[in-house]
């Protein structure tokens, strides 16, 4: 029943990040200013419940000071991401730029081998290579075509890195703190860098077409205090490499949304690519080697 609950939530939390690259497009703002008021209206949201929690507000004031710096690094890397992702959207078509924004699992494990010396099965190499293999089948149009969509993939990798730095750090704080206490420094600390982002590299917050602060709004809601929050949560139950996994069925999702809603008809290698990054979810998900933590 455990198990079926963390696998529900990482699904739940799947469905809800692939609206998010539709939101963005159809928001069309300043990627800075978008990244901010995402960040933004989701610590708001998640306030009001900060503030009526004594638990959560007790947990928050019982930090270390290395427990905060790591709050705050997450924070910081969690606003990397979003401004090299939503960024990346401008230059590159919106499968390309999901598939190489979650690209994250291969920077965890390789973390993982490199940094912490764990064992990685070949079951667990296997399923991240059919994901690669999936990844270039979708990705590798659009880096054929040239122009400049070589400028979106790489902001999509620089997204990538900082997200398994994100998924990494917070995989160290989450077994200590509640989730509330978590996310909601971490949601703060990366809107106030965004906002300052977005103040000196950008349009700033204010003054921008109502379209954008609605999706911003929306975003904020589906894939940042559901979507991300659930992941957040699981980290607290599962190893990092299997949560960082899970968001590669992001590309599908997303994919199958810009078609019904965008109307953007995926492509043969768009439908192949899926199916394989798919099958590779499931050969990790299905592993021996990532068992729910008790």
């Amino acid at each position: 029943m455990r198990e079926e609950k963390t696998y529900g939530a990482l699904s739940l939390g799947v469905v809800s990040i692939s609206f998010a690259a539709v939101f963005i497009r159809v928001a069309n703002g300043p990627a800075p200013s978008v990244a901010a008021l995402r960040l933004l209206f989701a610590t708001l949201i998640l306030l009001p419940f900060v503030l009526f929690s004594g638990r959560t507000r007790t947990a928050i004031a019982s930090l270390r000071g290395v427990e905060r710096w790591l709050l705050i690094l997450s924070g910081a890397l969690l606003a990397l991401h979003f401004f090299s992702w939503i960024a990346s959207l401008s230059f590159t078509g919106i499968t390309s730029s999901i598939v190489f924004v979650t690209t994250s699992p291969i920077f965890v494990e390789l973390y993982a081998v490199t940094v912490k010396r764990e064992r990685t099965s070949p079951r667990v190499w296997t399923g991240i290579a059919l994901a690669i293999a999936g990844s270039l089948i979708l990705g590798g149009g659009n880096i054929a075509a040239g122009g400049e969509s070589w400028k979106g993939d790489l902001l999509a990798v620089g997204g990538a890195v900082a997200v398994a730095g994100y998924f990494i750090v917070g995989s160290r704080l989450r077994p200590k703190l509640p989730l509330l206490a978590y996310i909601f420094p971490v949601y703060g600390t990366a809107a106030l860098l965004l906002a300052l982002t977005a103040l000196l590299f950008g349009p700033g917050l204010a003054g921008l077409p109502s379209r954008v602060y609605f999706y911003c709004f929306i975003m904020a809601l589906v894939c940042q205090v559901t979507g991300h929050s659930l992941f957040n949560w699981a980290l607290r139950r599962m190893k990092t490499t299997l949560v960082a996994m899970a968001t590669l069925g992001e590309p599908v999702g997303t994919t199958m949304l810009a078609w019904l809603i965008l109307g953007e008809t995926p492509v043969p290698s768009e439908i192949l690519g899926g199916s394989v990054i798919l099958a590779g979810v499931f050969v990790v998900l299905t592993g021996d080697t990532f068992r729910i933590r008790e």
